[in-house]
């Protein structure tokens, strides 16, 4: 279950990371009132009504009278481009404290039961009488 959270944490944190530095731009193009054509990251195409106004202006203004002519509309979306990239080096004594932090952290976690002493091949001395029973000497 936990494995399941830290998947979906990580995933929804990349996709934060990426929404928030995306920036796009919407291009429209309207000739009157009617939308003419509609556009992503670029600029809208031109319905062809700007040729024929500078041919024959007479034309442009009648169509201004009626429906002012053409018009672009963009919006832009900005993304956030102030990420930090670098990071700033440690000092010694900081990285000695994070050195140490994990080392004292991970030994922690160690299973006890894992412990292999050095001696564990050589065999101990033979036993030619016990010490402890001759001179009645216990530990309670």
């Amino acid at each position: 279950m936990k494995a399941i959270v830290n998947k979906i944490a990580s995933l929804f944190m990349a996709l934060l990371v990426l929404l928030s530095t995306l920036s796009f731009s919407v291009g429209m193009h309207f000739c009157g009132d009617s939308l003419v054509d509609f556009s992503l990251f670029e600029s809208g195409d031109t319905c062809g009504m700007t040729a024929q106004a500078q041919k024959s202006p007479t034309s442009c203004e009648m169509m201004e009278m009626d429906m002012d002519c053409c018009s672009d509309v963009a919006f832009v979306v900005e993304g956030q481009q102030e990420l930090k990239l670098s990071f700033d080096p440690l000092t010694f004594e900081q990285e000695l404290f994070v050195s140490s932090f994990v080392y004292a952290y991970l030994s922690l976690f160690e299973d006890p039961s894992e412990y292999n002493p050095h001696f564990k091949d050589y065999a101990p001395p033979p036993l030619i009488r016990d010490v402890q029973i001759l001179n009645q000497t216990f530990l309670i």
